[in-house]
């Protein structure tokens, strides 16, 4: 398993996804739907998955002594890592504008979704989405990225939406404030998301482990 990961890391991972890590900063940008910084990380990681299809690095990961279900494990946990780095920096940058930055006029104008816990829960369920509909679709066929990618690019076009519709309605406008207003219950949500990330990727995991063993490769 730790082989395997090592792999991954430095073999059969393409430099875009660590590089996409940068999209992290548009959380920093007023005006913009900053969600879509979750997006390009999950995009940076889909290049790894298609830089390890056009090198055939799942039937050359089967042709060493490991099983197929930690093949699976180490895909699962690259993805992980990358997502948890890019949830991280986005949450200092979030702790910044609420702080430092809350009264820069450009964010108190700003229409669109300001960043807040609220912010940080959905890019855990953006995540859950591609873990769900990506990952998880990969491993139907070990193959075929296409499909499952455009589910997710779908699934996270509606997660943005909904975000960014929220605090347009007037019992949910405290969400768009800089001064952390409701922080308490804007926590409480961010912690049903991160529980709804670990067991929707957990059930991700499970499922595609199940698929994985029974493909003829």
């Amino acid at each position: 398993m730790k082989n395997l990961l090592i792999k991954e890391l430095k073999l059969a991972s393409s430099p875009l996804s660590y590089i996409f890590l940068i999209a992290a900063l548009m959380t920093l940008l007023p005006g913009y739907p900053i969600l879509m910084g979750a997006f390009f990380i999950c995009f940076g990681i889909f290049h790894s998955f298609q830089n390890a299809r056009e090198s055939n690095d799942v039937l050359y990961s089967l042709l060493l002594p490991v099983k197929k279900s930690d093949f699976v494990k180490t895909k699962f946990a690259f993805t992980c890592a990358v997502q948890l780095t890019g949830f991280a920096l986005c949450a200092v940058l979030t702790a910044l504008r609420m702080t430092a930055l809350s009264g820069a006029q450009a964010y108190k104008d700003n229409a669109l979704m300001n960043p807040s816990p609220v912010f940080l829960a959905f890019v855990l369920l953006l995540f859950s989405a591609f873990n769900l509909l990506f990952v998880g679709g990969f491993f139907k066929t070990a193959y075929k990225i296409g499909i499952p990618f455009l589910l997710f690019g779908i699934a996270a076009l509606v997660i943005v939406a909904v975000a960014e519709s929220l605090h347009f309605f007037s019992a949910l406008s405290f969400l768009n404030t800089t001064s952390g207003e409701k922080t308490g219950l804007q926590t409480v949500f961010l912690a049903l998301s991160a529980a709804a990330y670990c067991g929707i990727t957990y059930l991700s995991y499970r499922t595609s482990k199940k698929r994985f063993e029974l493909l003829d490769l």
